[in-house]
């Protein structure tokens, strides 16, 4: 394990009644007038945006709104909010939602701050130099960007989906109160455990030897994710369970699980390509990708498949190919026994041979790039794994 640096400055509050007192909070980090940054309409429904907005009054905070975030945050709501941020003068970010909201808000906090056109940031062309404070209100245990430096933006000009990762974007505060999840649908609340494990594997598959607590970690929220996530598929007011889930969220994408820098992460790559293009849950197109992925890379690193396969599914097979490939069937048999896509017919996608090259070339940043560390994946490889994965 090479040298590393942690860090991860969000301050929690978890559980119940937490949100009751994020005027409290917000004003703790000077901000008087406040984006609140939200989705579609859960927020207005549930009556949580209509309690913020109270407290907010009640302590003397001017606010804006500006609702509308979908599943794959795009870049004109944020150029919204960023025009909406300068003409108010707006002084600190609220985001009410999951991963899609935080995302936005980040992005909009960048451009508050940062000249230029702010796709040049996620296009890696410029680096910003700071970000409006922000703070959250999560109400989906899925993407973990309450407590990650990360935010995934696509550009429908192109249909074109890029991450900026920047501690300047981190989360002031992430409130946490699992009962927030109660009203999700099953199908979000399952692409969200999805999308946790996702980012606890793509940290657990990495470029050089892990240290032994890392893996101790990263199994553990995959232990947590594949015990609770059924039962709230059964029992979606169960506390405990949300609660479990909710917490694995931060925790599968703040680090504790493993440095992001040696990781992986190429399905994370192909996703972004599905769900830019075709609006496709998160969560769904990395369980509709991850067994071709794993099937096309693992004799690359078939003992740390092994090892998954044995720690997480209680594989006894002796063989390291024989026991990889079970433990990848055993991954796809609990997708499938949470309701989750394992191709991308059953994500409901039918693509042709032309849609896969199109995929695969821009994943390649059209030809510039490589993706993954198990195995260094080039165009071609790329389209093979969406061939594979239809």
């Amino acid at each position: 394990m090479n040298q590393f640096v942690y860090y991860a400055p969000t301050k929690v509050y978890f559980g119940k009644g937490q949100e009751n007192h994020v005027a409290e909070y917000i004003k703790q980090y000077g901000g008087t007038k406040v984006l609140l940054h939200y989705g579609g309409h859960s927020a207005e429904r549930s009556g949580l945006l209509d309690r913020i907005k109270n407290l907010l009054e009640e302590a003397g905070l001017a606010y804006v709104c500006l609702g509308g975030v979908v599943a794959n945050p795009v870049l004109s709501k944020v150029e919204e909010g960023i025009a909406l941020c300068k003409k108010g003068g707006v002084d600190f970010i609220l985001a009410i939602g999951g991963g899609s909201v935080i995302d936005s808000a980040k992005a909009i906090g960048y451009g508050v701050v940062n000249e230029g056109n702010l796709w040049d940031y996620y296009e890696k062309k410029r680096t910003v130099t700071g970000c409006l404070p922000i703070g959250c209100v999560l109400t989906i245990a899925a993407a973990g960007s309450e407590m990650s430096n990360s935010s995934v933006i696509t550009n429908e000009n192109g249909q074109l989906k890029r991450g900026l990762t920047n501690d300047y974007g981190r989360c002031r505060f992430a409130i946490m109160n699992p009962e927030l999840t109660y009203t999700l649908p099953p199908y979000q609340s399952m692409s969200g455990a999805v999308d946790i494990m996702m980012h606890t594997l793509e940290r657990f598959f990495v470029s050089e030897e892990p240290m032994e607590i890392y893996d101790h970690f990263a199994l553990g929220v995959l232990k947590t994710v594949v015990h609770h996530a059924p039962i709230v598929l059964k029992e979606p007011m169960n506390y405990e369970s949300r609660s479990e889930l909710m917490w694995a969220s931060s925790c599968s994408h703040n680090g504790m699980s493993g440095p992001r820098e040696i990781g992986d992460w190429a399905c994370h790559q192909l996703e972004h390509e599905l769900s830019g293009k075709y609006g496709v849950a998160h969560g769904a197109g990395l369980s509709a990708v991850w067994g071709s992925w794993a099937r096309y890379v693992y004799e690359a690193d078939v003992k740390r498949f092994a090892k998954l396969a044995r720690e997480l599914f209680d594989m006894k097979e002796e063989d390291d190919h024989v026991c990889a490939l079970k433990g990848i069937e055993a991954m796809e048999a609990f997708f499938t026994s949470i309701q989750m896509p394992i191709s991308l017919h059953e994500l409901g996608l039918e693509v042709s041979d032309e849609d896969i090259r199109e995929l695969a070339h821009k994943c390649s940043f059209f030809g510039k790039r490589t993706i993954g560390c198990v195995k260094k994946l080039d165009e071609k490889d790329m389209r093979n794994i969406y061939k594979n994965a239809k």
